[in-house]
């Protein structure tokens, strides 16, 4: 029993990235888990974590012990789940993995009032990151801006997102009341990392309409996007659900901008058969019905249009 209990802490502090966020899912105190995996280091021989600052960092024996224990733990909630189908859900632990809050936090919330016993933990990352980590079973569902084209995922379109461009409020395109594309000829461009789905997007909406922009600088986050265009370094980019008022900035009205990210809801397929993975996939139809610029029928299907994995 004390060996399953010392598994069970490192489990969690893989998965949870910490002692204190470990402590919390397992309904114990954060010393009683650094315990339990001093205890198994020592019992062992083994180590299990290295300190990198303030993170802990999985040593190669523990990534290995680390799929073991997802197969472990998995089977435990299977079984848990069986046993409580009578009762509804009652409690758990669900990992949601996402490229950014904007899509993910109305789930939450809603999820929240439908399960307030179930404790969630939220990872960001980019879309690499998400996508490696339901492989992994780090995580249990991830939300992205793309489709993701492998067999062992199970894919559902969320939302259509149009793209929005916006400028500093001093900037010369900032005052016209209607734009074209043609319009954003030679303009300096604040862009994201290569890889990212809202660049590439834009990008292929301007090789349709044959407009050649500037470049100036290249960001890895929307918000560090959203300041430099405030300082007017440049013009820039984001899905419209991700664009955040400022006195700062104006949206531009670019009228035959015909551009879109997706967001999907990913899970692995074999995780189907969690009660949890599924309370939270079957809030998803709800939300989408009454989020505003939803086209089900433009949206790509499971299996239709998907990206290589790559940044929102």
């Amino acid at each position: 029993m004390r060996f399953l209990t010392g598994l069970r802490a490192f489990h969690f502090v893989a998965r949870c990235g910490g002692t204190t966020a470990a402590a919390k899912a397992m309904g114990v105190s954060q010393p009683t888990v650094s315990a339990h995996i001093a205890a198994l280091e020592r019992q062992y021989g083994v180590q299990l974590f290295v300190q990198l600052g303030r993170r802990l960092v999985l040593t190669e024996f523990a990534e290995n012990l680390l799929v073991v224990t997802n197969r472990l733990f998995e089977l435990e909630d299977e079984a848990h789940d069986m046993l409580s189908e009578a009762y509804g859900i009652q409690r758990g632990h669900l990992r949601i993995g996402a490229v950014g809050p904007f899509n993910v936090m109305p789930m939450l919330a809603t999820f929240r009032q439908q399960y307030p016993r179930i404790f969630v933990t939220l990872s960001v990352g980019d879309s690499s990151q998400i996508v490696e980590r339901i492989r992994d079973y780090h995580v249990d569902v991830g939300v992205l801006v793309h489709g993701v084209d492998d067999e062992l995922v199970h894919s559902i379109p969320f939302r259509k997102q149009p793209l929005r461009v916006f400028a500093h409020r001093d900037h010369p395109l900032a005052a016209r009341e209607s734009l074209r594309m043609a319009d954003l000829e030679g303009a300096d461009m604040v862009v994201r990392e290569p890889g990212s789905t809202t660049r590439s997007v834009f990008e292929a909406a301007l090789d349709r309409a044959g407009v050649r922009v500037n470049p100036v600088m290249e960001i890895g986050s929307r918000e560090s996007i959203r300041e430099a265009v405030a300082c007017g370094i440049g013009i820039g980019v984001v899905s419209d659900i991700a664009y955040i008022p400022d006195a700062r900035l104006r949206p531009l009205p670019v009228t035959d901008l015909d551009a879109h990210s997706y967001c999907h809801v990913i899970c692995l397929r074999d995780r189907l058969r969690s009660r949890l993975v599924v309370a939270f996939l079957q809030l998803l139809d709800g939300l989408r019905a009454g989020m505003a610029g939803f086209d089900e029928e433009e949206t790509p299907q499971e299996g239709g249009d998907t990206v290589p994995v790559g940044n929102p």
